[in-house]
């Protein structure tokens, strides 16, 4: 990634700058804009985790690159996060885009703004641009949404297929730790402990929330954009990645929204493509610049004129944790669904799939650690987060394979499995699993797919399994982009569990599969000569990094181990940044944690889970500390809930919570 420093237009950098709502609440910003003179349109990133510490590293990277290039680029902590008023109560509420709405048109309305206005953001920020984008505030012109989804139930943190997933803890725990942390005092002055403590009082411990909602009820319908796809009129630039959770959205917008829009997914992590891993990474800032130039000034780059998806289809590469590059080729796309994609069923037989097919029941009961080598649901860019070399889960699993392939096969889109299956229990998990075999037996993982089968019929109402009566599913796995070599398999997986990914089912599942009628349907894509030339990305380059000092080490350790006595897998993930000091402001910042799973291989119930967070932050004299611990264990009926968390000023301790609850299960 090249560094750029001599900008068309010199930038200055404010902060803090106030935003006072029409409730009084003041929401804490910083802001790049050109320092001549002359109205430029404005960007905006809205975001809960604080611009002065948490996302200071990438908001250095980015905005000023887009500020010198004539943008005014506004990073606002949202209510109740960093150094705004307010109490933050849980994701994407109403209140946080009624905020949005105030905030764009007081940047609007601004003489240094020409009235015209984008949201960029990812993740987090990737959501909420959609979502404020959908009531339509007549300033905001443009979005561009990164690693996001349309979809709050059936494709984000917290529910796959109707199943829980232990991320949905994870990031529960996550924002418990976040939310633990006070406003920086150099900036809110003495009030910043009367607000600390006045955030720990009201934390509202998010995984009972999302725990308490186990279906596609009014709760996950409220901010997902598929519900009201023709709202947003907006122009939407649509970015995902292979290594990311969220790609299924990008494909899936292009066919569902109307207004106009663009996607692009490449082989990264959920990351800003300019410094996303695996490379190739590519010059996003100067993309964006093209996408901002046309949509906010009104000048005609071409972007519009080019195919309206264009993605990364990857080739086989040695199954490995982590990845410096991915191999492949840039495809693109005139629309989505594409006429260049076919789907194609490859008949199940006895454990063999294409040909004839057909043959006797074949029985898939997994034992309840599957999963070791799943990697993570959202791979962050912290590096070993990607799926292994998937032998060690395909002997738990059973596996059906095709023939060496005579020639290359390319493949763009979800691959669906449609079975017949017998259960044994009224309700189970399915997991399905696609994988590319090279002649030396690696497997490597490319897309899966989970399914409470009590969601056969829909995430809205449960339908209990007949035992001993067969009944139709249809799986979809993630979208995904790959070149089969020739002399590889194609290998589908199928097993019952998927530990620590996705939480178990009450009961160990075991299912009877017809092979008879059941396919998986590969979305097969022709090879397409306008591909190869297809203009090359410009290179990365940003903004100059921000100056940080490393004053102690980080720890990143990823470890699992299983007792073949007891029959008990353990999983331990640790991630600690070390303590670091941002050189502008002084300000000294620590964040750790630690992720604990177990299981035994034949009791679902066994399943328990501990993340523990630690956030250290100081300056001179000033040092506050957090300690947060969520535990999330389950019996047949209910999901049971341990937690706790200790604030400190000093060595001195000023509040202490703990948590035990309980909620029912319901079909999860």
């Amino acid at each position: 990634m090249r560094t750029v420093t001599d900008f068309p237009r010199r930038v200055v950098m404010h902060d803090p700058v106030w935003i006072t709502l029409a409730d009084g609440t003041r929401l804490a910003a910083r802001i790049w804009r050109p320092e001549d003179a002359g109205p430029v349109p404005a960007i905006l990133e809205y975001l809960p985790y604080r611009r002065r510490d948490g996302t200071a590293k990438r908001d250095y990277l980015t905005h000023p690159h887009l500020a010198g290039h004539g943008y005014a680029c506004v990073r606002v902590d949202m209510r109740g996060t960093g150094d705004s008023d307010g109490i933050f109560l849980d994701e994407y509420l109403k209140q946080e885009q009624d905020d949005a709405l105030e905030v764009i048109a007081w940047l609007a309305a601004q003489p240094w703004c020409t009235g015209n206005v984008g949201m960029m953001g990812i993740s987090w920020g990737g959501f909420n641009g959609l979502q404020v984008a959908a009531r339509q505030p007549p300033a905001l012109k443009a979005v561009i949404s990164l690693c996001s989804t349309d979809d709050r139930y059936a494709d984000d943190v917290h529910y796959m297929g109707g199943a829980l997933l232990t991320d949905n803890l994870r990031w529960a725990s996550t924002m418990f730790g976040y939310q633990t942390r006070p406003p920086d005092p150099a900036i809110v002055g003495e009030r910043w402990r009367e607000m600390w403590l006045e955030r720990i009082a009201a934390e509202p411990l998010l995984l009972r929330t999302w725990l308490q909602h186990q279906t596609r009820d009014a709760y996950w319908r409220h901010g997902s954009v598929c519900e009201t796809p023709d709202a947003i009129t907006a122009a939407c630039y649509l970015i995902g990645g292979w290594a990311d959770s969220y790609s299924n959205a990008v494909p899936r917008m292009l066919e569902r929204l109307t207004c106009p829009r663009k996607g692009l997914i490449g082989p990264w992590a959920h990351k800003y493509p300019h410094f996303a891993k695996p490379d190739p990474a590519i010059g996003f800032l100067q993309e964006a610049l093209r996408w901002w130039d046309h949509w906010l000034k009104g000048i005609d780059t071409g972007i519009m004129a080019e195919p309206q998806y264009r993605l990364w289809q990857e080739d086989f590469i040695a199954p490995a944790t982590d990845y410096p590059v991915r191999p492949g080729r840039w495809i693109a796309e005139p629309s989505w669904p594409s006429p260049n994609v076919t789907p194609t069923a490859w008949p199940l037989g006895q454990y063999t799939l294409g040909g004839t097919g057909g043959g006797a029941a074949l029985v898939i009961a997994a034992p309840e650690h599957t999963g070791a080598m799943a990697g993570t649901w959202c791979a962050y860019g912290g590096g070993n987060e990607q799926p292994g070399d998937q032998r060690l889960d395909d002997a738990l699993s059973a596996c059906f394979d095709s023939a060496p392939l005579g020639a290359a096969l390319g493949i763009a889109g979800p691959a669906v499995l449609e079975a017949t299956i017998t259960p044994a229990t009224p309700d189970g998990l399915l997991i399905a699993r696609l994988c590319d075999v090279a002649p030396d037996g690696a497997s490597l993982r490319l897309s899966y797919g989970v399914l409470n089968l009590t969601h056969r019929d829909g995430h809205a109402t449960p339908v209990p399994l007949a035992p001993g009566q067969k009944v139709r599913v249809r799986l979809q796995l993630n979208d995904c982009a790959h070149r089969f070599p020739p002399g590889h398999r194609v290998r589908l997986a199928l097993s019952t569990a998927y530990w620590p990914t996705i939480w178990p089912s009450p009961a160990p599942t075991r299912l009877s599969l017809d092979p008879s009628g059941s396919a998986l349907i590969l979305p097969q894509r022709a090879e397409v000569a306008a591909d190869a030339a297809l203009p090359a990305f410009a290179p990365p380059e940003a903004a100059p990094a921000l100056p940080v000092m490393q004053l102690t080490p980080p720890i990143v350790s990823r470890t699992s181990s299983f007792d073949h006595i007891a029959g008990r897998a353990v999983y331990e993930v640790v991630d600690d940044t070390g303590l670091y000091r941002i050189e502008p402001t002084g300000l000294e910042y620590r964040l750790g944690s630690v992720d604990h799973y177990e299981i035994t291989a034949h009791d679902p119930l066994s399943a328990s889970a501990t993340v523990s967070f630690t956030m250290e932050q100081g300056r001179g004299g000033w040092r506050v500390r957090s300690l947060t611990r969520t535990t999330l264990s389950a019996t047949a009926t209910d999901f049971h809930i341990d937690a706790a968390l200790e604030a400190w000023e000093g060595d001195a301790q000023v509040a202490a919570r703990t948590w035990q609850m309980t909620v029912p299960r319901k079909g999860v």
